[in-house]
Parts: C-alpha cells; structure tokens; sequence
C-alpha cells in the first residue's frame, strides 16, 4: 500500500452528521432551503443568467457526449423552443459564462450548442408527457407568438384544456412576422409550433379577438384567460417632420417583406436604432438591393456601440455585409421637400455639432408597446368574478423584451393560472443533489478553442438562405466540452481535512484553493466572507472557491484522506400531485 492509501486508512473517520457549515443543507437527495438555491445561483451563473433557468451545464454535458437528443428534451423542458433560440437568442448565459472570466478565455457557446442538439438530434417531433391527469378546466389564450404557445403548452402539460386564438393565418406572431428567414429558417418554427399543437392544444387562427369576439365573451367562456398579444405597437420618433412620406416602422417592413418577398425601398435607406430589428432591416434591406455605399444604406444609433442590445455575431455580420453603423448619432429631424422625404438631421452627441444625411426611407427599429385599444372597455373587466380569471404574459404584461425574457415569463404565469384554477401550487422547485466520481472533463478540455460558426459567404447571400450553417458533430461536441460544468461542487469536509497542502499544489488555479483565517457564516449557514492567509500558522481551514474552480478534479486526486467530495447540483421544476387521484404513467 502506497502512503496515500495508508493515510487513508489511518484517517478514516467514522460518518458525521452533514456540517450546518456545509455549502448545501443535504448530502445528497433534494434540497429545498435557502443556502441550497443561493449556492445554485451564484455558481451556476449560466443557468442564473437564464431567464427561463434552463439547465445550460446538463444539455451541455449531454452534447459533450453526444447525446443530442437528450440535450434537446432538457431544453425543450425550460425554453420550449430550443431549435429557434439556438439562432435568435439574445443570449444573456454566454455574457455570464465563468469560462469567459478574465484569464479564462472566451465564453462557451451555448447558444449554438442549444441549436446543435437541435440540428443533430432526428428530426421527428418530440411531445413531452403530461405531468397531471385532465382537470376538467378550460383556459383561452389570445395570441399566438412564443409567450401565449409557451404558456399554452404548460398549462396543457398540467391537464387543462387550450384553445389558442390568433389574429394572423398562421401561429408563431413575430417569429414569423418580424424575424428574417435568413436569421430564422420557416420550417423550424412549424416543427417547434408543431410539437406544441401536438400535444392536443387547440389553435384558431383568423380570430381578432374584440372585432371578432368580444373579450369579456371569452371570459365567461373559459376558466381562465390569458392575454399574450405581444407589443405590436409602434414607436416612432416625435420629432419635426415624422409625417412625411417615407418614414417607415421597422416591424411593418419586415413582415411585409417576411409575407410577399419584397418591399419598396428608396435609393437612400437609413435605419435608426441598435437592436435585432436595426440589424434585421438592414440586412434584409441590403438584400433586396439596396446600395452600400456612402450614404445609400446605413445604421445609425444614439448610443456608444457597447450600448446594442444584438450579440457580437450580428455586429460582425453587419460588417461581413458591408453595412456602416454610426453610432452617437441622435435624431433630430426629417428633412423633406413637397411631402416627401428627402434626409435626416442629426446631433453627434460627442462632437455636439449636427449634420445632415439624404434619404428617401427611413426604417424605424425603435421599439413598440402593447396595443390595448382591442380590450373594449375596462369598466367591462372590473367585475371581481371576471377579473379574477383574466391574466397577461410576456411582451403584452412588460413590454417589448426578448425572445427568452418571455418565455420566462409566460411559464411563469402558466403556474399562476394553474394555481388559481385548483387552489394549490402544484409545481415546485427544488435541488437535486448526487454523489458524483468525476466532472469527466480533463485539462486539455480548457485549451479547447470557442468554435466559429460556419456562415454563408457574403457573395451567396440573400432573402431565404439561412446565414449561419450549424456545427457540425465534431464541432459540436468540441465546443460543449469547454464547459466548466460548474453544477459540480467539490467541497472540503473540514471534519476530515488534515491540513496538508497537496490539494493547494495540485490546484490548477492560483485562487481557486485558499487558506482561510477567518470564515463568517449567517443562520443559514453560508458563509458570506472570509479573510485569505498565506501562512500556515494563521490557517484555520482549506476551503474551495468553487467560483475559480475549473473543476479539474485535480484536488480530489491529490486528497489523501478523501476529505473532498464531488457531487452534481441541478436545480430542477417537479409537478406534485396527490397520488390517488394522478395516473402513474402520465408524471414526468
């Protein structure tokens, strides 16, 4: 026997119970008190940053292992539309990605990664099982895009019955409307829509809700309603000149182009504003031929560039396509001859000096706000018994957002409504908590470079083609590697800790493994300061920054006395019901 293992051997301690000091409240199993969710948002900052708290370190570990299909139902589950947020998500999980801390490199690319699991998964749909027997219940939704089809979607997995009602032809409203299909492809959006219609939710389309049927109708129709129209509404600049003709909403010119393949454009196209849809006009704009020189298509924005609300893949696009952004430059008039527009003033908000741009079309990506004018009267609406069953979600409760930022919000409500119709919360969060052996990442993982997305050359591009082509298996696999899979959590039993210092010579980071003087922990037992120490004398305890850990595993190999245990950390949604009334086969 090695001196490892006959360390181990004389330091082997008969069980504790878990330390009220512990990082999480359990050893293992679920874990519901405060430390237990705390230590999942602050170290696993992925999954935090998701606003619809998808489990970015589980589908990543699945693409890793090339398991995309897995990965694919672990989103489906949170992000309910894993295919079209892979392309046009706002991404906020790689700016809080720790592989992106300074020294570490660039952030993983999760959202490709999310598309991988989408493009190489088979292509047949996938319909999630119920989590609750019928409830008898009825529930109306009004509208259609990714907020009221998320919404409907859970609250049919719940058993209630859904009819969704839509204005336009066809389900997915600014999927389809406002998003290009060179960003967006259209049979991606049917097959996602589809899995969600599969699964007995009912939609009717050509349906105005107010024009066509009254709102306070529909409430006493169902058990519950929920209002999901999204923010339709434009808004355009109040400033001299914003009635002459020429002056367009970006929104209205990319579902016109989005419905028959073309718009009227003039020889001078200028787009104002520093989101998708600036950049979805200009690029589709520059599509349908318009000019790039000087002054004949061009961006411009308010604010400095780190100000755009895009990711900077589209930025780069934008540049591919030749495009120019200027930025700092706020409207101030339309200039016009006859009616007609004929240029726009500006003020350069770091020279303070102003000039003047020719343009015969300006297309205004700046934004837009729920309609309201459809509800009828809200006298209607104030009546106890009818207010109680009406909700709103997504864009239309909080205004315009991002694709995910109402997901998020319509699952959220989805609960709600669930709650109200059978007087309990039926579905709950919780930490699931497991003994683990290895994180199955090894060093030569952190050299991994971010993989670039494959993309159309500038020279083939146009209206249907989708731009960006998609890893392939080996990219995809190489890049979820990268992943820290910071759901792992290696800790120290300091009941078991001799004090030796291996673990700090094995460390892969300088920080990640400190010697601490002083711990301070509140009633819940997380610590919540301590004071580092480089000498032995003052040491009172070896503690793991799991924040710096890159989990290597590198400490649990050099332990001699099995001080560290590995375990994984999921943050996960259940469904609980009582169990003589619930059909076995049908919970998750």
């Amino acid at each position: 026997m090695n001196i490892s293992g006959q360390l181990k051997q004389l330091f082997k301690p008969a069980e504790r119970p878990h330390s009220p000091t512990a990082e999480l409240s359990v050893r293992t199993g679920d874990g519901s008190a405060e430390k237990d969710f705390k230590w999942a948002a602050v170290n696993i900052p992925c999954q935090k940053a998701c606003p619809a708290g998808t489990d970015i370190p589980a589908y990543l570990e699945s693409v890793a292992e090339g398991r995309f299909a897995d990965a694919y139902r672990i989103n489906l589950r949170d992000n309910v539309f894993p295919a079209v947020l892979g392309r046009v998500c706002s991404r906020p999980c790689e700016a809080a990605c720790r592989h992106g801390y300074e020294g570490l490199g660039d952030s993983v690319a999760i959202c490709f990664s999310k598309r991988s699991a989408a493009d190489l998964k088979t292509m047949e749909p996938v319909l999630l099982a119920p989590w609750f027997p019928p409830s008898g219940k009825k529930v109306a939704i009004i509208g259609s895009g990714v907020a009221g089809l998320s919404a409907a979607r859970d609250l049919k997995l719940m058993g209630h019955a859904v009819t969704v009602y839509e204005k336009g032809p066809r389900p997915g409203g600014m999927l389809n409307q406002g998003i290009p299909a060179f960003r967006l492809p259209r049979e991606i959006i049917d097959r996602e829509v589809g899995q969600i219609i599969g699964l007995g939710v009912e939609l009717i389309c050509n349906t105005s809700i107010g024009p066509d049927f009254p709102l306070t109708h529909l409430i006493e129709r169902y058990d519950a309603v929920v209002m999901a129209a999204g923010a339709q509404k434009p808004n355009l600049l109040n400033i001299p000149g914003h009635d002459l003709d020429g002056i367009r909403h970006g929104l209205d010119f990319l579902q016109e182009v989005n419905e028959t393949g073309s718009s009227p454009l003039g020889q001078s196209v200028l787009v104002i504003g520093g989101g998708f849809t600036a950049m979805d006009c200009a690029r589709t704009a520059r599509r349908l031929g318009a000019r790039t020189t000087e002054w004949d298509l061009k961006v411009f924005y308010r604010r400095d560039r780190k100000n755009m609300q895009v990711t900077p893949e589209e930025l780069d696009e934008l540049q591919q396509e030749a495009i120019p952004l200027q930025c700092r430059a706020v409207p101030q008039a339309f200039l016009g001859e006859g009616g007609r527009l004929c240029g726009m003033r500006f003020l350069n908000s770091e020279m303070n000096t102003h000039f003047d741009v020719p343009a015969n079309t300006v297309l205004l990506a700046t934004g837009q706000f729920p309609d309201f004018s459809w509800m009828g009267t809200t006298d209607d609406l104030k009546h106890p018994e009818l207010s109680r069953k009406l909700f709103t979600a997504g864009d239309y409760a909080r205004g315009s957002s991002s694709l995910i930022e109402a997901i998020a919000h319509a699952l959220d409500i989805a609960r709600e409504v669930d709650h109200m119709l059978m007087g309990t919360k039926r579905v709950q969060k919780h930490i699931e908590i497991e003994n683990a052996a290895s994180t199955g990442r090894d060093r030569a993982m952190d050299q991994i470079e971010r993989q670039s997305m494959p993309v159309l050359p500038p020279s083939d591009r146009n209206l249907p083609d989708e731009v960006e082509r998609g890893y392939d298996e080996e990219q995809a696999i190489l890049e979820a590697q990268r992943c820290y899979r910071c759901n792992y959590k290696f800790e120290i039993d300091q009941d078991k800790c001799i004090k030796c210092d291996l673990c700090l010579k094995a460390r892969a980071r300088s920080d990640c493994i400190q010697m601490l003087k002083k711990a301070v922990y509140d009633d819940e037992g997380c610590m919540i300061s301590h004071r580092p120490t480089d000498t032995v004398r003052d040491m009172k305890m070896i503690w793991i920054n799991s924040d710096a850990c890159i989990r290597c595993g590198a400490c649990l190999q050099a332990c001699p006395v099995d001080a560290i245990n590995l375990q994984k950390v999921s943050l996960c949604t259940s469904a609980t019901i009582n169990q003589s009334e619930a059909n076995p086969e049908e919970q998750p």
